[in-house]
C-alpha cells in the first residue's frame, strides 16, 4: 500500500534537507519525481543520483512564489511524466527575529514562501488531481504551528495556516478522490542546523526542550510520507501527522 510504481510526485523544496530525503524515498518507492527548488545545481545532483540508482527524477529550478514558475512546474512534469498524482509541499523559510524587530518585507517572505507557494503549487497540481479523479497532495507544516515559539511569530503563524489551509483543502477534494494531509515536523537534523549542532551548547539547549532527548533523522519521515503518498491513506484526509519527539505535547 506504499508501493508507487508507476506514480508521479512532485516535492518542493527538494535541494536539499528533508525535501531531498523525501524526494528520495518516493524515487526509492518507484515514483517518478520532479524536484523544485531555486539552486539548479542541487536538483541536477539529485537528478544524476536517482538515475544512477535506476529511478526518474526531473529536475526544475523555480521559485515557489512565483505564480508561472509554478504553473510551469506542472506543465513541465506532466508533459514529461504524462500525469501527476502526489504533491508535496516542502519549500519553506525560517526568520528567528523578535516581532518589534521584525520588518515587514521579511515577514512578507517567510509567509510568500511557507502560504503562498503551498498555494499555488496546490492550485496547479490539484487542477490534474481533481480531473483525473485521484491524487494527494502533502503539505509540510511544522511543530511550531502547535506550540507558542518567541521569535518566530511570522514562521509559526505561516505553518499554522498551512494547518488551517490543508483542512479547508480535504474538505473540498474529499469527494473528488483527492487527499491533503500535513505533517508536522519538530526538529530534524538537516544541513539547515548543521552549524547549530556543531555548538553543543546550542544543541543541549535544544535537545533539552525535546522530551525524547534527540532531534530526528530525516529517514524517520519515509513511512509517514509513504503512508500519504500511497493507498493505505486513501480515507484519511485532513490529518496532521506530528512527529517532534514529543516537544509539542510538553
Amino acid at each position: 500500500m506504499t508501493d508507487l510504481q508507476g506514480k508521479v510526485a512532485i516535492v518542493t523544496g527538494a535541494g536539499r534537507g528533508l525535501g531531498r530525503s523525501m524526494a528520495a524515498a518516493l524515487v526509492d518507492a518507484g515514483a517518478s519525481v520532479t524536484v523544485a527548488a531555486r539552486t539548479a545545481s542541487e536538483l541536477d545532483a539529485f537528478v544524476e543520483e536517482a538515475r544512477e540508482a535506476g529511478g526518474q527524477a526531473l529536475a526544475c529550478p523555480a521559485d515557489i512564489t512565483d505564480e508561472a514558475a509554478v504553473e510551469r512546474m506542472v506543465a513541465a512534469t506532466v508533459e514529461t511524466f504524462g500525469r501527476v498524482d502526489v504533491l508535496v509541499n516542502n519549500s519553506g523559510i525560517v526568520a528567528s527575529t523578535p516581532l518589534l524587530d521584525q520588518s515587514a518585507a521579511e515577514w512578507d517572505r517567510v509567509v510568500a514562501t511557507n502560504l503562498r507557494g503551498t498555494f499555488l503549487a496546490t492550485r496547479a497540481a490539484g487542477r490534474h488531481l481533481v480531473a483525473q479523479g485521484a491524487g494527494k497532495v502533502i503539505n509540510i507544516a511544522s511543530n511550531f504551528a502547535l506550540q507558542g515559539v518567541a521569535n518566530h511569530a511570522a514562521y509559526s503563524a505561516s505553518k499554522a495556516a498551512v494547518i488551517g489551509f490543508t483542512r479547508s483543502m480535504a474538505i473540498e477534494w474529499a469527494r473528488s478522490g483527492v487527499q491533503v494531509n500535513a505533517i508536522a515536523p519538530g526538529y530534524f537534523a538537516t544541513p539547515l542546523n548543521a552549524e547549530m549542532r556543531e555548538d553543543a551548547d546550542a544543541l543541549a539547549k535544544v535537545t533539552r526542550a525535546i522530551p525524547a532527548r534527540r532531534m530526528g533523522e530525516p529517514e524517520e519521515l519515509k513511512p509517514w510520507l509513504l503512508l500519504l503518498a500511497g493507498s493505505a491513506s486513501d480515507f484519511m484526509t485532513g490529518e496532521v501527522i506530528v512527529i517532534d519527539g514529543g516537544q509539542s505535547v510538553r
